[in-house]
């Protein structure tokens, strides 16, 4: 027994350890199946969960977009505004444990909510300001329209989408939240700001593809739009020289900061030869024009002063001729009354002038004083029918002349009297009013004549 004892301890000890390393061998695989499956299960729900928040912010993007082409904006805003919002949390700070349904979007899907947000925010600041406060209420739409003009709403895009990061936004966006600032913004240094911190958190552009092909290890995650900020494709690329256009040929331009738009486009590592010339010779043009503008505005304000100056002077001169030509006019008309109001009082003048011929003949008696007599009292004589009818007439034409002068000073008289002759013929010209009058005067008469009639006969009597 002994020498087949020897060769069977092995045997049994290999029989008796092997179960013991097959069931542990078991137990680790089937823990990784389970680590594996599980692993799986997750993705695959998370996966779903995705494709579900997926088409529902397709199925959003799209009610929206039918609400904006019909102009229902305000519907249009309620049904886009869930997707840019993150859901409310219980936190007592208010900061939300999720971001926004948008941000776990796709690209393109993320590209299209915030360009049709940003879209619908336009229309809305394009409405009359009674027809957006009928619209959305009177503070809603101040609060849209501040939100808009004083830039918030990039702050909203990039906090709400983006997780924050400012260098992670899409370019398309970028470009959208540019142009839309600079259609309503009434100032444009905020805009200038935020270009400011994309273009200088952006990525440096690089356009060769063999590196993205020979990275092995995956990116660090950072944002949704992963990728986005640089300029690795040529989609990109003209993405970046477009925001550069809205830089530097727009805001910086609105900001009167010539000189350093012509120096950022010479320093850009993005602009090309070719795209640095016309940037360049645009940005010149854009020069030539404002100080084009700035000469003709010029022109123009000395043009209405001179205008301006010109009629106070002629104004100054047509007072100063209508007072001498009052002044006048009142000298004549003294001089007319006083040579009017003076009367021949009837002296006999003859006498004098026979002692001045007989002075030959009688000096002594032409030398003595004529001893008063009761003729040389002053006796009134009645003024003739030639002096009477001139003096109707002076009056007549002062009366005239006073007309006139008032007409020129007060225009307005002389349409209130034309307008009062006016409505007399218009008056006048109606047959039911004619003939009321013609009754009126007729009845009138009558009664004239009944009274003269008893008088006679009461004189009669």
């Amino acid at each position: 027994m002994a020498p087949h004892e020897t060769p069977t301890s092995p045997t049994t000890y290999t029989a008796i350890a092997s179960p013991t390393i097959t069931t542990t061998n078991g137990f680790a695989s089937s823990h990784g199946i389970m680590a594996s499956s599980i692993s799986s299960l997750s993705s695959s729900m998370a996966s779903a969960r995705h494709s579900s928040s997926s088409s529902h912010i397709t199925k959003a993007y799209r009610q929206a977009s039918t609400l904006f082409l019909t102009r229902r904006l305000p519907e249009a805003l309620s049904t886009v505004l869930p997707l840019i919002t993150p859901p409310p949390s219980d936190d007592p700070d208010g900061t939300p444990f999720e971001p926004a349904p948008v941000a776990r979007a796709s690209r393109s899907t993320r590209i299209k909510v915030w360009s049709l947000y940003l879209t619908v925010l336009n229309a809305i600041l394009e409405l009359d300001p009674d027809e957006g406060k009928q619209a959305f209420g009177t503070q809603e739409w101040r609060a849209i329209c501040t939100k808009v003009r004083e830039g918030e709403v990039w702050e909203e895009v990039v906090k709400y989408g983006y997780h924050g990061v400012e260098g992670d936004v899409d370019a398309d966006v970028v470009i959208n939240l540019a142009t839309l600032l600079l259609a309503h913004a009434k100032v444009q240094t905020q805009n200038q700001k935020r270009l400011e911190n994309y273009l200088a958190a952006a990525r440096t552009p690089n356009l060769d593809i063999s590196d993205r092909f020979s990275e092995s290890s995956p990116r660090r995650f950072r944002s949704p739009a992963k990728g986005a900020s640089g300029a690795d494709t040529p989609r990109d690329l003209n993405a970046r020289v477009k925001i550069l256009e809205l830089y530097t040929l727009h805001v910086l331009v609105r900001n009167d900061e010539w000189d350093y738009a012509r120096e950022f486009i010479t320093v850009s590592a993005v602009l090309d030869e070719e795209r640095r010339e016309a940037f360049l010779q645009a940005l010149q043009s854009l020069r030539d024009e404002q100080v084009l503008a700035e000469k003709r505005e010029q022109e123009e304000r000395q043009r209405q002063e001179d205008a301006i100056r010109r009629d106070i002077e002629e104004a100054r001169r047509l007072r100063a001729e209508n007072e001498e030509r009052e002044r006048k006019r009142l000298e004549e008309e003294r001089a007319r009354r006083q040579a009017a109001s003076e009367v021949d009082y009837g002296i006999e003048r003859t006498p004098s002038h026979a002692g001045s011929s007989g002075k030959g003949k009688q000096p002594t008696r032409a030398s003595r004083p004529a001893p008063p007599t009761r003729k040389s009292k002053a006796v009134a004589a009645p003024p003739s029918f030639t002096t009477r009818a001139t003096m109707v007439l002076t009056n007549i034409k002062a009366l005239i002349d006073q007309l006139a002068t008032n007409f020129q000073t007060n225009p307005f008289l002389l349409y209130r009297t034309a307008a009062f002759i006016i409505g007399l013929l218009l008056m006048f010209s109606r047959k039911s009013i004619r003939d009321k009058i013609r009754r009126i005067l007729g009845s009138g008469w009558l009664k004239v004549k009944a009274t003269a009639g008893m008088g006679v006969k009461v004189s009669y009597i």
